[in-house]
C-alpha cells in the first residue's frame, strides 16, 4: 500500500507550482487595462510577496482569501443601484394584481416615475420594496426572473444592459488574483439571490462565494415538488458593520485582500487589514466624469468621505478611476 503525501508537502508543492505561474503571469502583464501607476504596482507587489515561498510575507494557499463589494467596485452604481431599477421594474409589473400600491408608499410613488419620493426613506424603503416583490418567488422562478430582466433592461444614461457594465480592469484583477491561488468572494449590500443569479458567468465567482443582504425563505412542498420559497421577511443586511459578521458567518476566514468604494465597505477593508501578517485594502474612487460617473463626499449612492480621509494613513490603496484605469467597461471605446 502506497504511503499518502502529507497535506504539508502538497501544500508546499502545490505553493511551488503556483508561484512559477505567478512569475508568468507577471511577466505576461495579466492587468493590461491598468495605468502602471502606484496602484497597479502595490497590486503587484503585495501578490508576489505574500505567493513567493520562502518569503517572510508568504501566505499559504488556503488563507489567500480576497473579497470584493460588488455596487461601484466591480460595476457601476449611479444614479442608482442596479438593483434598485430591478426592483421598480418589477413593481410596474406586478401592479396590476396590487391596486392597494396605486396609494401606498413607496409603491404609489414608483407607479409615478418619482424615483426620488420614492427613496425618501433610504434604505428601509428599498427593503420593503425588496421583500414585496420577492417573496413568494421560489429560488428557480427568481433566477429566471432576473436572468430574463438582465437580458432586456438597459441602463438609462448609457444603453447598456446592466451586466455589461462590469470594470474591465477589475475583471483582469479577479483573475489576476485566481491565477496566483487566492479565492476570491463578493461580499456586497446588495441582495444575495441576486447577485448569485449571475456572478459566476459575469465575474468568474460561484453562488456559494457569495455574500450579500438576504430575506428569509422556508422549505415546501408545491405540487408534490419540494421547493425554497422567499419569504417577506428581513434576514440580514451585509453592510458597514455586517460586513465583516457576513464575512465571519459565511467565510470563516479573515481575508488578505479587500476592495471596495464607499464607506459602507470601511470596516470590512478596516478588519481585513488589521489581521496580522501582509494584508491589502484597497478604495475605487470615482472621478471620471466622462467614461463613467464622478462622486464621492456628497453622493447619495456610495459616498467615499472617511474612507479618502484615513484611507492611506491606514495602508489602504486609492484607485484613481481616471489615472488608473486605461478603460472602464469591456471592449468599451475609448
Amino acid at each position: 500500500m502506497k504511503t499518502p503525501i502529507p497535506r504539508l508537502v502538497l501544500n508546499g508543492i502545490l505553493a511551488t507550482v503556483i508561484a512559477c505561474a505567478t512569475t508568468e503571469a507577471q511577466a505576461a502583464d495579466s492587468l493590461p487595462s491598468w495605468n502602471d501607476s502606484p496602484a497597479k504596482q502595490s497590486i503587484v507587489g503585495f501578490v508576489a510577496k505574500v505567493t513567493k515561498p520562502g518569503s517572510p510575507d508568504f501566505v499559504p494557499i488556503p488563507e489567500r482569501i480576497a473579497v470584493f463589494d460588488n455596487d461601484g467596485c466591480l460595476w457601476s452604481e449611479q444614479p442608482m443601484y442596479f438593483q434598485a431599477y430591478y426592483i421598480f421594474d418589477r413593481i410596474k409589473a406586478l401592479a396590476p394584481g396590487h391596486p392597494e400600491w396605486k396609494e401606498k408608499e413607496p409603491f404609489a410613488s414608483v407607479l409615478k416615475g418619482d424615483v426620488k419620493s420614492a427613496l425618501a426613506d433610504g434604505e428601509h424603503a428599498l427593503l420593503e420594496m425588496a421583500m414585496a416583490t420577492h417573496a413568494g418567488l421560489t429560488s428557480e422562478e427568481f433566477d429566471k426572473v432576473i436572468r430574463d430582466w438582465l437580458a432586456t433592461a438597459k441602463h438609462p444614461t448609457t444603453g447598456l444592459r446592466y451586466n455589461q457594465m462590469v470594470y474591465q480592469p477589475m475583471l483582469e484583477l479577479l483573475a489576476y488574483l485566481r491565477a496566483n491561488g487566492f479565492k476570491t468572494f463578493i461580499v456586497s449590500g446588495g441582495g444575495i439571490d441576486f447577485m448569485r443569479v449571475f456572478a459566476e458567468e459575469t465575474y468568474g465567482i460561484p453562488p456559494e462565494q457569495v455574500v450579500g443582504s438576504s430575506i428569509k425563505a422556508k422549505y415546501e412542498l408545491r405540487e408534490g415538488k419540494p421547493v425554497i420559497v422567499k419569504i417577506a421577511e428581513l434576514d440580514f443586511i451585509d453592510d458597514k458593520e455586517g460586513k465583516p459578521v457576513g464575512i465571519y458567518q459565511h467565510i470563516g476566514r479573515r481575508p488578505i485582500f479587500a476592495a471596495g468604494n464607499s464607506d459602507g465597505d470601511f470596516q470590512m477593508l478596516e478588519w481585513t487589514t488589521a489581521g496580522e501578517g501582509a494584508r491589502f485594502g484597497m478604495l475605487v474612487h470615482h472621478t471620471d466624469a466622462e467614461r463613467e460617473f464622478a462622486y464621492d463626499r456628497e453622493s447619495h449612492v456610495g459616498k467615499l468621505d472617511r474612507g479618502l480621509v484615513e484611507g492611506p494613513a491606514l495602508g489602504w490603496t486609492i484607485v484613481n478611476m481616471k489615472g488608473d484605469w486605461k478603460s472602464i467597461y469591456p471592449a468599451s471605446p475609448e
